[in-house]
């Protein structure tokens, strides 16, 4: 399979209105990717891809995403089996966010905690401020210990 080249980022113009990927990675050599349904539109998660993740994930066609607090690559769905087949890859106008639509198999979840969507809790807003989050999933889609073993220690997250 050929290697992706980024292009470098030459100027401006060229990064927020030209057809060359040039993508900037932080310093930390990340960059974020937000996560949708292709058919929905909901937001999955939050992820950080480095060059080889977004390499992976455009090359193969199925998400690939860099584990912070794992320091490691890891191909979404590789131990669940709720693997995310990308359907359309786009990037901000300056270069520094990525975006997939995918399709989940599986369960069509995506986070490990079991639910659907990573961001299965409201924060409350104005005078409620102090009020308990709101779960907005009372179901979880796929039961994380059978997928992938015991809870994640607290130090690891």
């Amino acid at each position: 399979m050929p290697h992706r080249h980024f292009h470098p980022r030459t100027s401006v113009q060229e990064v927020e209105e030209g057809f060359r990927l040039a993508p900037k990675f932080g310093a930390d050599g990340l960059i974020p990717c937000i996560t949708t349904d292709a058919s929905s539109g909901e937001v999955l998660m939050l992820g950080w891809m480095n060059s080889d993740a977004l390499r992976l994930t455009l090359d193969t066609g199925h998400a690939h995403y860099f584990s912070r607090a794992r320091h490691a690559l890891w191909r979404k769905g590789a131990t669940s089996g709720l693997v995310q087949r990308v359907i359309e890859a786009r990037v901000d106008d300056d270069q520094d966010a990525i975006w997939l639509r995918v399709e989940v198999a599986g369960a069509g979840a995506s986070c490990h905690v079991g639910y659907r969507s990573c961001f299965y809790r409201a924060i409350p807003l104005g005078d409620a401020a102090d009020a308990s989050l709101h779960f907005t999933e009372n179901t979880k889609s796929f039961d994380p210990v059978a997928a992938y073993g015991d809870a994640p220690n607290p130090t690891q997250l």
